[in-house]
């Protein structure tokens, strides 16, 4: 059996191995600084995340409103037998010709009869529907939109169905704001940035719902007025923050 000599003590054995001793302490701060750096970059993916999360929630936000603006505009149109469709992923709505009636060749909203009872009510409820609780800070346009049939114009000559159907839909717009005055004007609402939330355009004859036009009623359903939403949406800079980019 061997002895350990008498004096030597396991300070002695350390003092004698000097090397154990850094070794260790270099093991024990590489470990803190390891828990360190592992804290931190969770705090960094979790603001991450939380910063997507809400971009992500303001979108979804905005697409509830649009929804319940047309499904409100919808049904409440229904209550006068007014029939209109809600399209495109629940984007626009959509007004037969049947409802508003354009003479051939003209863009004028007739003035008198249930066409223009029917264009005046759309017009305010369409106005309600946005402007309830405030909704329209998620919206970013309102456009409303002009669409003819194939038939060319002979009217307009040199603007062909273009002019016809960018008249058709500046002259309802013009409509609504002249008789709903000052208790539902729409040129008074405002998106989410401030900038005036209506639009209009005309697509002629580009985006037909029947091609073949065969029949009267074909060319009849190809004569109509859309009315899309837009909503304000994060812009690509948002997400490339929240990742870090």
């Amino acid at each position: 059996m061997i002895r350990k000599p008498k004096g030597l003590t396991s300070a002695s054995v350390d003092e004698e191995n000097p090397y154990w001793i850094s070794f260790s302490d270099i093991m024990s701060g590489l470990l803190v600084i390891f828990i360190l750096a592992s804290m931190v970059l969770i705090l960094q993916l979790m603001e991450k995340r939380d910063k997507v999360n809400s971009a992500i929630n303001e979108l979804q936000q905005s697409e509830a409103a649009k929804e319940q603006i047309l499904t409100e505009i919808q049904e409440e149109l229904k209550k006068y037998k007014i029939t209109v469709e809600i399209i495109d992923n629940k984007s626009v709505l959509r007004i037969p010709d049947e409802e508003l009636t354009f003479r051939p060749d003209k863009y004028n909203v007739p003035k008198t009869g249930e066409a223009y009872k029917r264009a005046e009510l759309i017009g305010r409820v369409l106005y309600e529907a946005v402007t309830k609780n405030d909704r329209q800070k998620y919206l970013d346009t309102v456009f409303i939109e002009g669409h003819t049939d194939s038939q060319r114009s002979r009217v307009f000559k040199e603007m062909g169905n273009w002019g016809l159907s960018t008249f058709r839909a500046i002259a309802v717009w013009k409509f609504w704001n002249q008789q709903l005055g000052s208790v539902a004007n729409l040129s008074t609402i405002t998106n989410h940035a401030g900038k005036p939330l209506f639009s209009v355009s005309g697509y002629a004859a580009q985006r037909r719902l029947v091609e073949s036009e065969l029949t009267k009623a074909d060319l009849q359903k190809n004569r109509r007025i859309d009315i899309r939403f837009t909503v304000k949406r994060p812009k690509i800079s948002d997400y490339e923050n929240a990742l870090g980019k």
